[in-house]
């Protein structure tokens, strides 16, 4: 049999088109009438005045803090549970991750826990919409306008998430996302940030261009950055989000396949939940063993790899690992991470992949 894989890129659009355009006009680095077509377009989708492209997503999330003037000695909040990135985009701008455990519904942080890390050092709160589920946004915005910080979404994986019909990406002070070849959508490697803030988006455009003055070429007031999209990725990634609500209709079609092909198996494991007030968009479709511990974990995923079945463990929590790593329980966190799968999840799957999958984890189960 084929070997399925947990994620791909699917071009089908105009990608081919605009790409040929940039190479036959020349307009192939950080210039070009693509990089300001997607992040208007892109700012249009999230429902919100400003998007600033960069070149990867791990970029977006410095060039944010940045921009929000973060300063060694500062604190961020963020959850334990999600890509290393958030917390290092932290720590580039010499500033302390405070982690804080998730919740057992979706992964998320835990508004509950919030609270309780603010210290006068915290200057903001990073809300991680993990895997294509949205966080608790309307509790955490209420928590950092009593506390005055600011929140940023790390929005890497929720392209079109919604929280009570809102998209995410104009829920905080700003939002990042990634462009990565895994996500919804991709330009191969790239980033945005997106905001509704005049003044920090014109702050995010002169420090991602090296800091130049835009009145004044070759002028540099200030130690920037070059986080700059190309025009390539731009008129790869426009012409994916032209498609980007077939990607999230087909993505909608799988979650519901993969529910029905493993009813009967909730003895055993874990179905994604989606919060009554949310649009989750499965990125990845995720499921938790009922028992056992990483090993186990570990085991079903060998074997389904041994049936040409990729699969992924859910990410480490940060406390776990030796950059970030904490004498702490996060309780949550700890237990669903050991037992979690990403089980494949893109557009270019069928009904019939989706049994296959089903039936191979069904075995792998019992074994």
């Amino acid at each position: 049999m084929n070997r399925i894989s947990v994620a791909q890129p699917k071009m089908v659009g105009n990608e081919r088109k605009y790409v040929l355009d940039c190479l036959d006009t020349n307009w192939i680095s950080s210039n070009g009438k693509y990089i300001g077509a997607f992040e208007q377009a892109f700012a249009e989708f999230c429902g919100v005045k400003h998007a600033v492209a960069t070149n990867n997503g791990t970029t977006a999330l410095h060039l944010a803090l940045v921009g929000l003037d973060l300063q060694p000695g500062d604190e961020v909040i963020i959850p334990t549970v999600t890509y290393i990135a958030t917390a290092n985009a932290v720590r580039y701008c010499g500033a302390t991750p405070v982690l804080v455990d998730v919740c057992a519904e979706t992964m998320n942080i835990d508004p509950r826990e919030i609270e309780k890390k603010i210290t006068p050092k915290t200057r903001g709160i990073i809300a991680v919409h993990l895997y294509g589920h949205p966080a608790g946004m309307g509790t955490i915005d209420e928590i950092a306008r009593k506390h005055g910080l600011w929140v940023v979404e790390d929005a890497a994986e929720a392209h079109g998430a919604e929280v009570q019909g809102r998209k995410v990406g104009g829920l905080g002070t700003c939002a990042t996302f990634s462009f990565f070849g895994n996500k919804i959508i991709t330009t191969g490697e790239g980033g945005m940030i997106t905001t509704n803030d005049d003044a920090l988006a014109a702050k995010l455009r002169l420090f991602r261009g090296q800091g130049m003055d835009p009145k004044r070429r070759y002028w540099f007031p200030v130690v920037g950055y070059n986080y700059r999209m190309t025009n390539i990725q731009a008129a790869i990634g426009l012409a994916q989000l032209e498609g980007i609500e077939t990607a999230l209709a087909q993505r909608d079609a799988l979650a519901g396949w993969y529910n029905v092909a493993l009813a009967d198996l909730q003895d055993k494991i874990v179905l994604p939940v989606e919060a009554s007030w949310a649009r989750q968009v499965f990125w990845m479709y995720n499921i938790f063993l009922r028992d056992g511990d990483e090993n186990r974990r570990d085991a079903v995923m060998q074997q389904l790899d041994e049936m040409d079945i990729e699969t992924r463990p859910v990410f480490y929590p940060m406390h776990v690992l030796p950059p970030y790593k904490e004498d702490a329980s996060y309780p949550v966190g700890d237990l669903w991470a050991q037992r979690g799968i990403n089980l494949p999840t893109h557009q270019d799957l069928t009904p019939a992949d989706v049994q296959r999958i089903a039936d191979s984890l069904r075995m792998a189960l019992v074994n």
